[in-house]
């Protein structure tokens, strides 16, 4: 891969999902990439790019080459203290706020395999406040190929690595041979959907939400988009909505409208409630 391919690809892929290839990547890019010319019958990179832009089947290829550059490695429980302060402290705010409507929304981006939308469903089903809600969870990722397997909820243990074994008897049914499902009731609260995150018309179609989970996504992202990513989480999250990132992550430098609050437990982000009345 020249200087000159590497900077026409990282540019369109940036381009259209905001995913940043740093200089220092090269050589995974062209690992990676490689078998996409491989399955094309393509000679080079030129020629990658040339069909990136111009062949009628580039949008389908292009959702493959950043299946091939990202990495979609997560696994149940994740992040375990910013769960604990979720579930025993913003859970129960919840449950006092929509107490009216008895209605909740979580918004799961970049889902990947399906094991944080899932988690978030156990963790509401242990604390027995929702019991008779209207409880939906929406997981969106960017890869069609990671959604299947969300879709499917079958998981071996390198995703059950962090899972207590208590949840493991209590929400999983056994298949045998190391591999297990989400019990449906789990599954029936969570549905998932295919989401550019920078696709401002595709995300109109995600409803509001009372909390969002983007943990361990924007560090993709370069400095502008994650700031169309943070106005979308803004334009989506209720007043006093719950916006909860990796805990590698922060919103230093990047001007977003969101108010850091201190849990007990860990520190979150927050819209501000300013325009409750008004906006709900």
């Amino acid at each position: 891969m020249s200087a000159e391919e590497f900077r026409l690809l990282r540019d369109h892929v940036y381009a259209h999902c905001g995913i940043l290839i740093r200089e220092d990547m090269k050589f995974v890019m062209e690992r990676r990439l490689w078998p996409r010319l491989e399955a094309l019958g393509l000679p080079n990179f030129a020629a990658y790019h040339r069909f990136l832009r111009y062949d009628t089947r580039r949008n389908a290829e292009l959702d493959s080459a950043v299946e091939a550059l990202t990495t979609h490695e997560t696994y149940f429980f994740r992040e375990p203290v910013q769960l604990k302060a979720f579930t025993e402290e913003v859970l129960p705010l919840l449950q006092q706020r929509n107490a009216g409507t008895r209605r909740l929304r979580i918004w799961s981006a970049g889902c990947s395999t399906g094991e944080e939308a899932y988690t978030i469903a156990m963790l509401l089903k242990e604390s027995r406040l929702f019991e008779g809600w209207e409880v939906e969870i929406y997981g969106t990722d960017i890869s069609r190929r990671v959604l299947t397997t969300a879709r499917k909820a079958e998981y071996g243990p390198s995703s059950l690595r962090a899972t207590p074994p208590e949840m493991l008897s209590r929400y999983f049914i056994s298949l045998g041979a190391s591999k297990v499902r989400v019990r449906d009731d789990i599954r029936a609260w969570v549905s998932f959907g295919h989401l550019n995150l920078l696709d401002a018309e595709s995300c109109l179609l995600v409803p509001r939400a009372d909390v969002v989970f983007c943990r361990n996504v924007m560090i993709y992202f370069d400095v502008p988009a994650r700031q169309r990513v943070l106005q979308v989480f803004s334009d989506k999250l209720v007043p006093g909505g719950y916006l909860m990132l990796g805990h590698s992550e922060n919103l230093l430098n990047l001007g977003a409208a969101f108010e850091l609050v201190h849990l007990r437990g860990d520190l979150v982000y927050r819209k501000p409630e300013l325009s409750w009345k008004v906006e709900r």
